[in-house]
């Protein structure tokens, strides 16, 4: 699995199998349809409160440094568009962390580079000659990611202006070891040895290196950390910092921390950290020790020699357990004894399903373990395809021509493709006798292929579409595209595979409207082509087959919990948590469906018992549990020693489809960052900088209110905002589930964030929150461990008008997800189910807009 930059960005193949089965449908365009005269920072999605820039599009925060009075904020910017591409660095600024101001940008891409991310100093004692000592530089220092071979090196730039005004340094690049997996240097100052310590990522081989210099422009290699943690995909965008565990300054703990995607704890990106110790060289991270499981009662180990009363269907399962690889595998590893269920047989190509036999649940949980590819289960499909809807043929690519299409470029040739082109893989699901195939002459080529316009007159598009998973919002899209008005309101893509699957927009929304489709392969690296057929309009949607690989749980005929691998052929804990299911008739079936890389599924030692089974990413310490807090990195230089940190509010899982215009991101609210010890264990907590506060106005508030089995409003209409900032103290009760309901409306919408007593866990369900249907991984619960002190909960949460940021405890639970409701939902319900809890205080401020 190569990776490449591309591999951050568009996930040709790290993130093919999280996305929906062949396709990645955008958002309707109607919620966030920008009139001309709106006025900036006013649109239906707009963050009040955390940055954005005013139009186009932002990913990872930069250059994060404080000098003369002002926060820099630098970050991945376009300044050409709203999808990912031309990479440079915005710039904004602020003297608070809240209120900021956008600048010029700063280090614009050329012809030669794209300005990937990094990070800033203050070259106090004029080290690079950059300046001088009375007036010393800012020095940035950035990733150079070569536009013509792809490879990533460490360069400077320097400012002596404040930061308004940079120059690229004629010696770049400073650090070139010829990598294309070489990137996100962080540098600050190091006092013991008096010189720069940069901290970098190695990202395929999930290592972080650290590099020494005198004058940032001379570098000696130190040390390296890693693999350790997650490694479920990329790291990138390293940090190293020391910390005062509890305050106490004798008592000094260093914090790295990498970024992760995807293999995060809630899916996709994600943040993590490790604690340990910095000797000036290398770093350390304290010993976790070894991980046992919880006991219980094994009900399958595969250790016999044959399946016993599971029945399985197809080939790829074999006929009796594996001994751990089977021909053609790589060393699998992980399992438990001497056998495991492996759907390697004959290959990827082959697909199949081993079910056990009815059993009653009467344990709370299932623990086992699992690996193989990351396809997931994806609720909708079907196991088998059947015929196609009845409507109206938009295209089939029969007879020979593309009829009135028109070409650009050279990728789709002159007419259709009849199936496999030369040195391609075989090409499969087509129907008839031709489709669209942009493989002419390999994945070198590129163009476009456009119909003519037709009028919405049914409620679905649906298509067959395979090839490259590059989506729209990469900077190399492979895709199928719906245009009404000149702009993309739906794309499509591949998953990495030459078999067509069934797709489907929903185009209700649309109707009368004129439109095009147009099919696009911008890619030239790995699977830079797309495949497309059988075009048609219908009143019923297409149901597509399942590509999955994973371990389904099935109650009453139904697949209610799901694990898939990691695209790995070592196998780690994962659990189902059977306690909605006591007294059910269930089954376990596993399930390889996917004929692609990592086309199979690897699974073991299934146990029944009284708690979950951790894995290896539960148990790796996160700095937010939420889907929506990546690139974190924090400032240097901040006043009084403090250190904040601040995220990309976003996920590669669907940053590109997220339904917001004329911009695309934003950042996480900073946070002040502390090292505590909770639970005889040192944690890594944060809570939101204290500027927030200045936004406050007029507040509402609740006591001494105990809640038994419903939902209410906290306090009537005057709790009820967009943009809020709310403290929440519960008691412990007999409830199961309780807490707040925020962006309540019409419709059902709400956006609950509460707690689970039975597992201890914060959790934000996201699932009715609005607009949720742009991408398969989007709606969903995330959960992060939180224990009651003295019987008391303690939520801070911060709502905007597209995000909740929620802190549980101490901060040592953070929970951030985008959101995006209807701007009428707008109500505040506190809830409590099965029994009651009670609200000791709650209180909610109103928050002014910080454009203001």
């Amino acid at each position: 699995m190569s990776s490449g930059r591309v591999s951050r960005y568009a996930r040709a193949r790290l993130t093919a199998a999280v996305a929906t089965v062949c396709a990645l449908a955008a958002a309707p365009l109607a919620p966030q349809a920008v009139a001309a005269d709106t006025p900036p920072y006013s649109e239906t999605y707009r963050p009040q409160f955390h940055f954005t820039p005013e139009k186009n599009w932002m990913n990872d925060p930069n250059g994060l440094v404080y000098y003369k009075g002002e926060y820099h904020l630098f970050y991945q910017y376009n300044p050409n568009g709203n999808s990912w591409g031309d990479m440079s660095w915005g710039h904004a600024v602020s003297t608070d962390l809240v209120h900021w101001k956008q600048l010029p940008l700063a280090l614009s891409h050329d012809d030669q580079e794209m300005v990937f991310s990094g990070s800033a100093v203050v070259d106090w004692n004029n080290t690079t000659g950059f300046g001088t000592r009375t007036n010393p530089p800012m020095v940035a220092i950035y990733t150079s990611h070569s536009k013509s071979t792809g490879k990533q090196a460490q360069s400077l730039a320097y400012s002596t202006d404040r930061g308004r005004t940079w120059t690229k340094y004629q010696g770049n690049p400073v650090i070139d070891i010829g990598s294309k997996e070489f990137r996100d240097p962080k540098v600050q100052w190091y006092a013991p040895t008096k010189s720069w310590l940069m901290t970098v990522s190695l990202s395929t081989e999930h290592k972080v290196r650290f590099y020494s210099s005198k004058n940032l422009k001379d570098w000696n290699l130190l040390s390296e950390f890693g693999p350790s943690g997650a490694t479920g995909g990329v790291w990138e965008c390293p940090d190293l910092f020391p910390l005062a565990v509890g305050g106490d300054e004798n008592n000094i703990k260093w914090v790295l921390v990498v970024n992760i995607n995807p293999g995060g704890i809630a899916g996709g990106s994600a943040a993590q950290y490790f604690i340990g110790d910095f000797d000036g060289e290398k770093f350390t991270a304290e010993d976790k020790g070894t991980y046992t499981p919880p006991a219980g009662q094994v009900v399958q180990d595969f250790e016999s020699t044959d399946f016993g009363a599971w029945t399985t269907t197809g080939t790829a399962f074999g006929q009796a357990p594996a001994a751990g690889a089977v021909d053609g595998q790589g060393t699998v590893d992980g399992f438990e004894g001497k056998g495991l269920a492996n759907s390697f047989h004959s290959g990827d190509g082959a697909t199949g399903t081993l079910t056990s036999p009815s059993f009653t649940v009467d344990s709370p949980y299932l623990n086992f373990k699992a690996g193989g590819g990351r396809h997931p289960h994806v609720p909708g499909t079907v196991m088998e395809q059947g015929p196609s809807p009845e409507g109206t043929v938009l295209a089939d690519f029969e007879g020979g021509t593309y009829g009135d299409w028109t070409t650009t470029g050279d990728a789709f040739g002159t007419a259709p493709a009849t199936g496999t082109l030369p040195n391609q893989q075989e090409v499969s699901g087509f129907l008839g006798n031709g489709l669209v195939n942009s493989y002419l002459n390999g994945d070198s080529t590129t163009g476009t292929l456009t119909s003519p316009e037709f009028t919405i007159d049914k409620d679905y598009v649906n298509f067959l579409i395979g090839g490259g998973n590059h989506p729209v919002g990469s900077d190399n899209p492979t895709a199928m595209e719906l245009l009404v008005d000149g702009k993309v309101v739906r794309s499509a893509t591949g998953q990495d595979g030459e078999a067509l699957n069934r797709s489907s927009w929903d185009v209700r929304d649309l109707a009368g409207k004129q439109a095009r489709i147009r099919i696009v392969d911008g890619n030239t690296g790995g699977w830079g082509h797309i495949n497309v057929d059988h075009i048609m309009l219908s009143d019923t949607q297409a149901q597509p087959v399942s590509q999955e690989t994973s371990v389904n749980l099935i109650v009453d005929g139904k697949v209610v919990r799901s694990v898939t691998g990691s695209n790995s052929e070592t196998l780690d804990w994962a659990s189902f948590d059977m306690r909605p299911y006591a007294g059910k008739t269930a089954r376990i079936q596993l399930v390889d469906m996917n004929t692609a890389g990592w086309g199979h599924i690897l699974a073991d030692q299934f146990t029944a018992a009284d708690a979950p089974a951790k894995s290896v990413v539960q148990r790796a310490d996160w700095l937010d549990h939420g889907k929506d807090y990546y690139a974190a990195v924090s400032w240097e230089n901040a006043p009084g020693g403090k250190r904040y940190m601040i995220g990309w509010m976003n996920n590669w899982d669907y940053a590109g489809a997220v339904p917001t215009s004329p911009w695309r991101g934003a950042q996480s609210i900073p946070r002040e960052m502390a090292l505590r010890t909770i639970d005889g264990r040192i944690r890594l907590t944060s809570k939101p900088v204290n500027g927030v506060a200045s936004l406050r106005q007029a507040s509402a508030s609740a006591t001494g209110v105990t809640v038994k089995n419903t939902s209410q409003p906290l306090t009537g209409p005057s709790a009820d905002g967009k943009a809020l900032d709310i403290e929440a103290t519960f008691s412990l009760k007999d409830a199961e589930r309780f807490g707040l309901k925020v962006r309540t409306g019409a419709g059902g919408e709400e956006t609950v964030i509460g707690y689970d007593t039975t597992t201890q866990e914060l959790y934000v369900d996201r699932t009715h929150s609005g607009a949720v249907d742009f991408n398969s991984t989007f709606p969903g619960i995330q959960t992060a461990p939180l224990k009651d002190k003295n019987g008391k909960v303690k939520l801070r949460i911060l709502v905007d008008w597209s995000s909740v940021e929620v802190f549980g405890g101490s901060g040592e639970a953070v929970i951030t997800d985008q959101i995006f409701p209807d701007p009428g939902s707008q109500g505040v319900q506190v809830f409590a189910e099965n029994g009651a809890v009670k609200l000791d205080k709650a209180v909610v401020w109103h928050l002014g807009s910080a454009h203001e």
